[in-house]
């Protein structure tokens, strides 16, 4: 899980890229629950919680 202090301290490029690879990240993870090779299953939500802490910070900065 990433802190959100962690997120603000990078450029809106660098949250773009994380945001980028988590959802990579969450599509390879769907498909492990599709096939039934999903280990961690608690990753999933924390993978969707990141994803809405970026873009949070992505509307904010923005707006900023």
């Amino acid at each position: 899980m990433t802190k959100i202090a962690d997120l603000r301290g990078k450029t809106p490029d660098q949250l773009q890229e994380e945001l980028l690879n988590l959802k990579k990240e969450q599509f390879n993870l769907r498909f492990q629950k599709a096939t039934g090779q999903l280990e961690k299953t608690h990753r999933v939500n924390e993978v969707r919680k990141d994803i809405a802490r970026i873009k949070s910070l992505l509307t904010t900065q923005k707006s900023a």
